[in-house]
Order: C-alpha cells, then structure tokens, then sequence
C-alpha cells in the first residue's frame, strides 16, 4: 500500500511526531490568551504550557540531542526528518511560542494588577515595604541559601535540573578580580513573597537578587541574571540485566537527579556575554541550546498565581454527580448487587470518582464474602491514596491482594517506589509487570463468594486512579459483572504477575498482544462505501494505523477523529485523506480518555474503551487493555459524548492536511465540556 500512496504526493504523508505536540502545546497557550476565561485560569494555561514544554525537552529533544551526539544522520522519522533536522524546527517553533508566552504573561501581569494582584520588584518600594522584605529574607529565606563561588579551588556546582537560580559577577574590592558565583533558590521557598497588604507579590528571586550583598559580605556584586537549566530525564533501565528492578529504578533515579546531561539553558535577556559564554561552556551547551526571555523565568511557577484564593477570577467550582444507579434510598448502596443487576459507565470528572470507583475498592476491602482484590497502579495521588488505603486494609483483613505497581511511570518512579513498599509492608503480593513492557493498563478485578460459586467484578479505565487528576482529566470507565471479562482480567494479572504467553483473550483487547490486529481488522471492515469509525484518543502516531484510516477513507469509509496531542495523520488530502476529519478539545479539563467505535446505527456499532492510544509504544511495548462496551443504554451513552464532541464549536479545533491548526469557527456557541456537565445533571434527576 506505500508504495501506492507515496508516489501520488509531493510531501510525506505524516506529520511529524514533535512537531505535532509542539502544535498542541500551542493549543494549550491559547487559553491564556483568551480574554474571555477568568484571569487566573489563562494563568493556569499558561502555567501548564511551560511545563509541558519542560518535559518535553527533558524526554524527546534529550532524545534526539542523544542520536545527533551518536552520530545518526540517516535515521528518517516516517515524515522524513532526521534527528538534527528535527532539532532545527524545534528551535524555530519554541522560539515562536515562546515569544508569545512572554508577551502572555506581560499582559496578564497588567490585567492581574488591575485586579488586586499585582507582581512587583523592589523598585519604588516604600521604606516600610522594603524593611519588610528584608526581615522575611533574613528570618525565612538567607538560613537555606548556598553561595558557590567558581575559582581555582571551587570547580563549577551541578545545576538541578529545572532549578531557578542567580548567577553573580562578584568583585573584590581590594584586588578588582572578578568571580562566578551561583546562588540556588531552594525549591522549598514559596514562587512569591507576599506583603503585607496580601494583594502585591514579589518573586522570590528578585528577593534573593536585593539582597546578594548578605551572601558575600565585603564584596561588590558586579551583575547577577536569573538562569534556569533544564536535563535529560529519559533515562533507560536495562530491565533484563537487573535483578532487583526496584534497586535498579532507584539508581535510574539516583542517575537523573545527578548525572543527567543539560539539554537547554534559559537566561533572562539582561545576562550579559561574560556570564552567558561561562554558563554554555560549563554547561556543554552550544548557543542553540540558549533560549533567552524577556519576563519571567519559570512560567510553571505560575501555577502560584492560579492557586490564590480569588473564586472571583477562576471558574464557577464543579461538584461531580454522583449516577442514581450508585446512589441508596438510605446508607451506601450494594455495588455489586447494582453490578450484577447490569454495567455501569462513570465518565470523570462529571461523575465522581469516590462514589464509583474509590467506593467500588472500598466496599470490596470491607465485604467479608470478597476473597481477592487485583489491581494496577500506574500513577496515583501524591498524598495519602485511598486506593492504596483501600488495598491496605483488604490485606490486613486477610484477603488476598495484588498490586501491580509499574514503577517505570515517569516522574512517577519516586512515588510509585513508596507505595509499593507500604504495600507490601501491609502484606499486599507487589509486582512489577513484565520485563520489557510497561503496565500502563486501568484495572481492578475483585472476587465474591456468592451463593452460586464465585462472581468475579471488574473495572476497566481510561484513566488512573488517581482522584486528584479524577477531578481535571475527562476519563471513562467501565465497572461491570461481566463473567467473561472477570475471565480474561484474571488471565491478565496471571500474565503480569507469573509467567504466561496467553496471546488471546475473550472479550478484552489486549497490547501488545491482540489490540493491533482487532483494531486493524476493524478498520478493515470498515474500509468501504458507507463505512464509519470514530475515535477519540489522545495521540495517534501508529505509521500502521494511519495507512489503515488512509486506506478506509480512499475505500469509502468517513472518519472523524478527536485527538487531544500528537496527531501524524494528514486529513483532506484529495485522493488520501478526503473522508478524514481530525479535530481537538482544548478546554478546562484535559481530555484523557479513549473511545473507539465502528460501524453506523443502521448496521449496529461496536463501541471500546481502554488505555491505549494507537501509538507504537502502546500497542507494542505496554500492557493495555481496552474493553467492549455492550449494554445498549451505555452504548448511547457513548454515542451521546462523541456527538457532543463533534459539534463543538468552543473548545474545538481542527487539523488541516500542512499540519495548521484552526480554531472551529464558533456559531452554536457549544462547549462540549459545558454541555457534558449539563447532561450529567440530568442524569441525577432521573429516577433510579
């Protein structure tokens, strides 16, 4: 089929994978400058675009500075970029967004100020001000600064990765030398400090700036610049050659913290040559690494901002439902009596978590007739989980329970590492997965003696469980009876937890196993005039994948994607991609969870939803599970949600076949996110 196709177009047929998630992080800055949201949530946005992009360098440009630095020229993308190619169009496009997010945040800094938030230096401060802000240094931020100095005796210091820090000329008085010196400004310390009046606050490093004299008494401070350095923190375990992984995850972690390579210095535009060619020397950077600002560094740090108790400049809260099918005339309902009688479908954060999924774990750990809970933990909440607590004591009333804990979930190793120890402390059979696979699939199995023998239950997810991100990530899940899917759960945790080569599985889609090749073979089946597929995911990379929606739409078939991130695909290419539709919903949550239906009404649909996005890291190399949802209600359900995402006209955007996004011209004024919890309200008034 390539050979088909490539010859009939002037370019490649996909898009390249970074640059594609370059162009949703510029849908996630649009917000911020959209004067119609509340002030503090385009903050928010805007603070959730640089630490997107903080990420992003630390895992892909990492990567691909690691395949120039090998010297691997030949090596193509699918779209036909090489590694340093890649890197060059990167810089530009950073560069663009970069500039934008600059003149963001210096508009919203004037707006904010306007409405009793105001962010200032030190300049025009009154002399009462200014003490003020020179006790709080000297009483709360002075006793955890560390001055280290550069010279002959005192090599260059290990910059932290994604620390903000000063970097000083300081002179000596008596000899005129010129010294380095690098001030940290310890993660610890608050991103502002507040004055008195409790509306004006001023950035903890222009605090720690004014007052440098304190850290090298008897000296002048020549010039100091805040600078900022971002490392590699794709760091690999070789899984086969380690005999403890968790010892071995450990170390990776030890590796990152310590040993990580810089991959981008960011300065303010003030630095001045000296301090800059030092700083890129040390650092082993070359001049393209260097991105220089013109306001503040550290624009995550402005999630401090977008936490301030201000209700009048963030949106109206949202409590979520809980479904009257999970609700009792009196006490807690019997959630496995509701699960017998048919499936249910929680869609977060419209419907609660704690009152499904949380409840559904609690109930079990407390029931005395459940024998076995089974469970996978990919991420969950940084405080006290009560999944874990759930687990905990399910154990410690004797049941037997097992968590799988993928401690491979970046950013997540630390955590996941605690976890897994309080859980076995508590009895709880941990594992780790299988070698050479991550375990990113969403599922609990829980097993029942009833009268009739024993019933297995079962939950499968989109997302984590996790209740913080429950409330800001759009997810579904399933929590059913089903037997067959109880069955193929239990060949599943058999498979992470022992040793297993079940490739086949009754009801679920399983990767790296089964998941490919069905869902291929659907699109297959679709693949002709008057055929339809609709998905929603968050990225689609899969080369395989795209060639088989390119095949369905040169067949007949009419495809409508919904991708929130990364999309290589080209729709409306006349002759490729005419019948494709590719767009996104950027919005106040973040849309996480993955649906897949083929077919029409007329002919029936075959609705799935599950963890995995059709890349080839997940059909590949994770362990996901995607399960078919069959009950006829939750089948219109999900019809329901899609339709709701394909006209919206607010949040929405639409990809164009030279890789552009546009904003959906607005003419209903429908916000899928609106409108979804509008429905979720409806749902509560029906009767049970």
């Amino acid at each position: 089929m390539n050979a088909a196709i490539l010859p009939e177009l002037p370019e490649s047929r996909f898009l390249n994978r970074e640059l594609s998630w370059l162009e949703f992080n510029a849908r996630v800055l649009a917000p911020s400058e959209d004067p119609r949201l509340p002030l503090l949530e385009r903050v928010k946005f805007l603070a959730i675009f640089s630490s997107n992009l903080d990420e992003f360098f630390q895992v892909r440009v990492s990567g691909l500075r690691e395949q120039v630095a090998a010297g691997v020229v030949t090596s193509k993308t699918p779209d036909g970029l090489s590694p340093a190619e890649q890197l060059t169009e990167i810089r530009a496009r950073c560069g663009e967004l970069l500039a934008r997010a600059d003149a963001t945040m210096e508009a919203l800094l004037a707006e904010l100020d306007k409405a009793g938030v105001r962010v200032i230096g030190l300049e025009g401060m009154s002399d009462e001000d200014l003490a003020f802000v020179a006790e709080a240094f000297h009483e709360r931020i002075f006793p955890v600064l560390t001055p280290l100095s550069v010279d002959p005796a005192h090599p260059f210091p290990y910059i932290s990765n994604l620390s903000l820090n000063l970097a000083a000329i300081v002179r000596d008085p008596v000899t005129q030398v010129n010294r380095f010196a690098r001030v940290k400004v310890p993660p610890l310390l608050p991103r502002f400090l507040a004055l008195p009046d409790g509306e004006r606050l001023v950035p903890i490093e222009d605090v720690i700036a004014a007052h440098l004299g304190a850290l090298f008494p008897g000296m002048e401070i020549a010039s100091r610049h805040v600078f900022r350095v971002t490392r590699d923190a794709d760091v690999e375990v070789e899984e086969d050659e380690a005999e403890d992984l968790l010892a071995a995850i450990e170390s990776v972690l030890w590796r990152r913290r310590r040993a990580a390579s810089p991959v981008r210095l960011e300065v303010d535009r003030t630095m001045t040559a000296e301090v800059l060619d030092l700083l890129v020397r040390e650092l082993d950077l070359e001049p393209d690494d260097v991105y220089v600002s013109d306001g503040l560094l550290d624009l995550a740090g402005m999630m401090a901002l977008a936490k301030l108790d201000r209700p009048d400049l963030k949106d109206d809260p949202w409590t979520p439902v809980t479904q009257p099918r999970l609700q009792a005339e009196e006490g807690e309902p019997d959630l496995f009596a509701v699960l017998r009688a048919g499936d249910v479908l929680v869609h977060h954060p419209y419907d609660s978590f704690a009152a499904s999924v949380e409840a559904f774990l609690d109930q079990a750990a407390r029931d005395p007739d459940v024998l076995a809970i089974k469970q996978t933990l990919y991420r969950t909440s940084a405080q006290e989980s009560p999944i874990i607590g759930a687990l905990v004591r399910a154990a410690e009333a004797g049941k037997q329970v097992v968590a799988l804990v993928e401690l491979k979930a970046r950013f997540d190793e630390q955590a996941n590492i605690t976890y897994a120890r309080a859980l076995e402390e508590a009895g709880v059979h941990v594992a780790y997965g299988v070698v050479g696979l991550k375990t990113h699939s969403k599922t609990s199995l829980v097993v029942r003696r009833e009268d009739g023998g024993v019933r297995r239950y079962a939950h499968v997810g989109t997302g984590n469980y996790n209740p913080t991100t429950a409330k800001l990530y759009e997810d579904l899940g399933l929590l059913t009876a089903d037997p067959e899917i109880g069955a193929d759960l239990t060949d599943l945790f058999n498979v992470l937890t022992g040793y297993s080569r079940q490739r086949e599985y009754r009801r679920l889609l399983v990767a790296p196993y089964d998941l490919r090749p069905k869902l291929l073979e659907l699109i297959r089946r679709e693949s002709r005039l008057g055929g339809k597929i609709v998905m929603k995911m968050n990225s689609l990379v899969d080369a395989e994948m795209i060639d088989a929606l390119y095949a369905a739409s040169q067949s007949g078939a009419d495809v409508d994607l919904v991708i929130r991130g990364i999309c290589c695909l080209r729709p409306g290419v006349p002759g490729l991609s005419d019948r494709i539709r590719v767009r996104s919903i950027v919005g106040r949550y973040l849309e996480h969870s993955r649906i897949f239906r083929f077919g029409r009404r007329a002919s029936g649909y075959d609705h799935y939803i599950g963890s995995a996005d059709l890349m080839p890291r997940n059909l590949d190399r994770r362990v996901e599970a995607t399960a078919p949802v069959l009950d006829p209600a939750l089948k219109r359900r999900l019809d329901q949600i899609l339709r709701v995402l394909l006209r919206d006209d607010v949040l929405a955007w639409r990809l164009h076949a030279d890789g552009r996004w546009t904003k959906v011209r607005e003419r209903k004024g429908l916000s899928a996110q609106a409108r979804l919890r509008e429905l979720a309200l409806e749902r509560t008034a029906r009767p049970r």
